[in-house]
């Protein structure tokens, strides 16, 4: 019951680092930290807590952004496709890596970005598509578009990824 209690404002900030980091690169197309906080919210409390990082966290992007609110079947592709990032964190401290290093752990955090890279275009690119018409022109432009996003997390995932150690270690402390 403690640890649930625990849980709630770290959900919390979380899903406020979504949101403000969101706004802080907002200048710079596809390059953000989404996809590694929710990575970093199911690794550090589970599949359920990065998932609700990634809800929350994406819904408040999606809906107050300074571009304009997403459209309810883009907004929906969002939501689904971000909240998997957080399944892929959890899957990633289930597998035990946060205990390895070097070039293994470098080469799972780029297999983990790129994961959670295509699971969230994909959806987004085919709904966009879809939705706005000719599809395969819009899927294509929206895919490449996704490249830029994909280099960026392949960066910012082994970057960043020694701090969300050290957040675990001292989250596992108490």
């Amino acid at each position: 019951m403690i640890a649930s209690i625990r849980l709630i404002p770290r959900i919390a900030l979380f899903s406020a680092l979504v949101y403000v980091l969101s706004w802080g690169t907002s200048f710079l197309p596809n390059i953000n930290f989404i996809f590694f906080i929710v990575f970093s919210a199911g690794f550090m409390w589970g599949a359920a807590a990065g998932v609700l990082v990634g809800l929350f966290g994406m819904g408040l992007w999606s809906l107050f952004n300074p571009y304009g609110p997403a459209i309810f079947p883009i907004l929906v592709a969002q939501l689904i496709g971000i909240s998997v990032s957080g399944v892929v964190g959890s899957f990633f401290k289930v597998k035990n890596w946060q205990t390895k290093g070097g070039w293994q752990i470098n080469m799972a955090l780029i297999i983990a970005a790129v994961l959670c890279t295509i699971f969230f275009y994909l959806p987004v690119n085919v709904v966009d598509a879809w939705v706005f018409q000719p599809f395969w022109p819009r899927f294509y432009t929206g895919m490449f578009w996704a490249l830029i996003s994909l280099g960026s997390n392949v960066i910012i995932f082994p970057l960043l990824f020694r701090a969300l150690r050290f957040l675990y270690i001292r989250e596992r402390a108490f």
